[in-house]
């Protein structure tokens, strides 16, 4: 009911839309004796937010507040001796068990006030569903009419559209901070909680990772062991490897089609790499393991040397080619923007197009070039599901590309699946992985961010 309410609300803000236009020509073609201030496109803009936006706001607002107050009013509704010294854990229970039986999804045979109270939840639900719509609908039309019984030939409705579209900015602007502070807090937290349960010196300097925790008070094999330098020693072992195959090509091939290809060639070839960008990170999974893993344990059978199923080098290897558009559109970019002065200045003084490149162009470009490729480095850091599926899941202590290695996204999946007590060591470690690497990140980031500011030319 919500999203056919939403379209509905949609569908009235068009037609407030055509409805201000219309107004807005009527004014325009008045006479020559009226000054109109806006043009019509503003005054239907403007009865179309006011129609569309708070019936929106209305809704979203009901939505996340219908819920809340219905569970608390069944729970009101409920006799006290099932609620009587209920913990919070049992309450929702109880909500669990009425809503089930709402839903017409039994697990035995429900209670007589279970049913009866599954009944009211079903009406009380039906009932604010349609008082949404009502209450809505009465929003919307009657902002229709309000804007609509504003406009006149000196109404402001292009400042006043302005003014919602620095508001809606605005909104979005702290929606994005607040997003941001809340997914630090949550790390913060749960990373605190995790470090509590384990030192951070294992944790940071550890050298076995082993993060099995003991179900039963008699089993032994659950000790577990938190050291995450192998998981980091993976994750940089195939973040190496994936910008040894990335910078090189997505270099060389932003100069090449920035200085020696023709418009037609690199109408056809710069199109073709941006592709690589949209592809699925689960297609270069089945990419690495169906294609390239074969052809590098083939190429190890035939010169001697052993290569594991799952390795390194064939996950950091297509972490690469996925990788190649990024670093290839930045450094197209940095070297567009250096100026054609300067090359033609440089072939004028007897220089050849080989030195005018490595001698004027790439240190004019170097700021742009270098905080792509850290932008790339934290892209390839961030990679889950290329690894997951091509390099492994067990945390050893080596530098063989041709072994199984592990990393640190890779670790958060297979921590957090399961049903495993969410206070249990087991589950808080994906919070402290996901911590360190949310730093990683952010320093090579903010680095990035200082090479630019630092080194970046400016040309009048």
């Amino acid at each position: 009911m919500a999203g056919n309410l939403i379209l509905v609300i949609l569908v009235l803000s068009l037609v407030a839309y055509f409805v201000g236009q219309a107004q807005g020509r009527k004014f325009v073609f008045a006479g020559a004796d009226v000054d109109v201030h806006s043009r019509p496109v503003y005054h239907g803009a403007f009865v179309a937010v006011w129609v569309g936006v708070p019936a929106l706001v209305l809704v979203v607002l009901w939505l996340f507040l219908q819920g809340a107050v219905v569970d608390r009013l069944i729970l009101a509704s409920l006799p006290e001796a099932l609620t009587e010294n209920a913990s919070p854990a049992q309450q929702q229970l109880l909500l669990s068990q009425i809503q089930n039986a709402a839903a017409g999804q039994f697990f035995g045979e429900p209670s007589p006030e279970i049913l009866a109270a599954a009944e009211r939840y079903s009406a009380w639900r039906d009932i604010a569903r349609w008082a949404m719509v009502a209450v809505a609908a009465s929003l919307a039309i009657g902002g229709l009419f309000l804007a609509r019984a504003r406009l006149a030939p000196r109404f402001r409705a292009r400042q006043g559209f302005e003014r919602f579209l620095s508001i809606a900015m605005i909104a979005s602007s702290v929606v994005a901070i607040l997003t941001t502070v809340g997914i630090i807090g949550a790390l913060v937290f749960e990373s605190w909680l995790f470090f509590q349960l384990v030192p951070v010196t294992e944790f940071l300097f550890g050298l076995n990772w082993e993060p099995q925790i003991a179900i039963r008070a008699d089993q032994v094999a659950g000790a577990g062991a938190f050291g995450a330098v192998p998981v980091f020693v993976g994750t940089i072992l195939i973040a190496t490897i994936a910008m040894a195959v990335a910078v090189p090509v997505g270099l060389f091939s932003a100069i090449y089609l920035t200085e020696f290809a023709s418009r037609r060639v690199r109408s056809f070839v710069k199109p073709m790499m941006e592709i690589l960008a949209g592809i699925p990170t689960v297609v270069y999974g089945f990419f690495a393991v169906l294609v390239v893993a074969p052809a590098v344990r083939a190429a190890g059978d035939a010169v001697g040397i052993p290569v594991a199923p799952n390795t390194a080098l064939v996950a950091g290897g297509v972490m690469g080619i996925m990788i190649i558009p990024f670093i290839s559109s930045m450094t197209d970019d940095a070297l567009n923007a250096v100026p054609r002065t300067m090359r033609d200045g440089s072939l004028a003084m007897g220089a050849t197009q080989g030195e005018t490149i490595t001698k004027v162009l790439l240190p004019a470009a170097l700021p742009g070039i270098a905080g792509g490729i850290l932008l790339a480095v934290s892209r390839a850091i961030g990679e889950t599901m290329i690894v997951l599926m091509a390099a492994g899941l067990i945390a050893s202590l080596h530098f063989n590309p041709l072994d199984s290695v592990t990393t640190v996204t890779v670790q958060i999946v297979t921590l957090l699946i399961g049903d495993t007590a969410f206070d249990n060591p087991k589950t808080l470690a994906a919070f402290g992985l996901g911590l360190s690497l949310f730093v990683a990140t952010l320093a090579l980031n903010v680095i990035a961010l200082r090479i630019v500011q630092k080194y970046r030319e400016k040309y009048d």
